[in-house]
């Protein structure tokens, strides 16, 4: 009996270890957007002294890593689906550890910039073929499941980010952040080789990339696909508006020190974190577009909010620090039931659509963030409402979706 008990536990155990390992590795690899942009924000300000640039141009540095993120996709999505996941992510890999070692390096504002598309142009493989990674693996409201439960996984990166960020400022220059992410990015490398393959060959799109790169023309003829990107592409150009006006609001206009600011910026995190487990616990009960509706509605809600507050200066730091983490956690309800909903109609091309959807979802952050940039006034204002307008555009792209013939039963009249 004792053996038996032991022929049973033995694979279950192995079970256990494997789903761990997968949960690690594509936590990571989904990680590396955030990685690659939070670690460094608490040293803008510095960065900006140190390379005689002004505010605006340094928050570019945030806008060439998007267009690198957004373009990239395009490139890594077809190549993921004929050619597989692990090869294309090894070579995104050392594409992001040159550009990473190219912003260490780097004399100057413009150089800099041009290093984080670099860096940028690595780093999405990682990002746009680890969710396909879960499509290969698991259906609809379990792939958004196993979604949340990664972003929570994840969330330790910008939740710890600006933090060891600000920790490395205390003792070495802003160039060792980017050293730091050179070190990132080869543990990764490393760290891929206990991931198996998900798509056999059997299962690959063969056709030629010349006609697979042309097959985004017929994706954007999707309504509903379009539904998905739009909610979560609006979201994302008030979350990259954020990201960008967020360390000169803080630290700039209401005197936060920049360690002060990783604190805060942590609380966000953990309001996400919190909102993707809610999600992750709630998906197989409700359905993911029901979620992914409350989550537009709370972020339209928290963005109109954003811009009383950023007009006002209602309530302060306190204020506009409290109504910017309410946005940013309905991220838990948006994200992944975006993604897995704009998936499921194209098994074979989970790729390309990951491309597009990711695509979408970052060049609005490229929008959200250079918007925010060129009118920065040093107040919160302008991040404020470009995140009101990116919250609104996210409840109204539910839209598409809520009157497409096969969801419009899931929504109450």
């Amino acid at each position: 009996m004792d053996q038996n008990i032991d022929s049973i536990s033995q694979p279950r155990q192995e079970a256990m270890k494997t789903d761990l390992r997968l949960l690690v590795v594509l936590s990571t690899l989904m990680a590396f957007a955030a990685i690659s942009t939070d670690l460094y924000l608490p040293a803008l300000p510095r960065m900006s002294a140190a390379l005689g640039s002004s505010q605006g141009t340094l928050e570019l540095t945030i806008t060439g890593y998007l267009i690198g993120f957004t373009l990239g996709q395009l490139f890594w999505g077809p190549v993921g689906d004929r050619y597989g996941r692990r090869g294309p992510v090894a070579l995104g890999l050392v594409v992001f550890v040159i550009g990473s070692a190219g912003c260490a390096l780097s004399t100057d504002a413009w150089q800099l910039i041009g290093w984080r598309v670099i860096q940028a142009l690595g780093a999405c493989a990682s990002v746009v073929l680890a969710r396909a990674i879960v499509r290969d693996l698991f259906e609809r409201d379990r792939a958004a499941r196993l979604l949340s439960t990664l972003m929570t996984i994840m969330a330790i990166a910008p939740l710890l980010g600006p933090s060891v960020g600000a920790q490395i400022l205390k003792v070495a220059s802003w160039q060792a952040i980017f050293w730091t992410l050179v070190l990132i990015g080869l543990a990764t490398l490393a760290a891929l080789s206990t991931l198996k393959e998900t798509l056999p060959p059997e299962r690959r799109n063969t056709e030629p990339l010349s006609r697979a790169f042309r097959g985004y023309t017929s994706l954007l003829g999707n309504r509903r696909l379009l539904g998905y990107a739009g909610a979560v592409g609006f979201f994302y150009s008030g979350v990259f508006a954020y990201i960008a006006g967020s360390p000169f609001a803080y630290i700039d206009y209401h005197r936060l020190s920049p360690q002060l600011y990783g604190v805060l910026f942590a609380v966000g995190i953990i309001g996400l974190m919190v909102s993707n487990t809610v999600n992750a616990r709630l998906v197989t009960r409700f359905g993911s577009d029901r979620l992914l509706f409350i989550g537009t509605i709370g972020a339209a809600l928290a963005g109109v909010i954003v811009a009383l507050v950023g007009a006002t200066d209602f309530a302060g730091l306190f204020g506009l620090a409290a109504v910017l983490c309410l946005y940013v956690a309905m991220n838990g309800f948006i994200a992944a039931n975006a993604i897995s909903g704009a998936l499921v109609d194209f098994p074979k091309r989970a790729g390309a659509v990951s491309a597009l959807l990711g695509a979408i979802q970052y060049g609005s952050g490229i929008i959200g963030s250079a918007v925010s940039s060129t009118f920065a006034d040093g107040t919160p204002w302008p991040m404020a409402w470009v995140i009101a307008l990116s919250g609104i555009g996210s409840l109204l792209s539910m839209r598409l979706i809520r009157n497409h013939p096969e969801t419009a039963s899931r929504y109450p009249r």
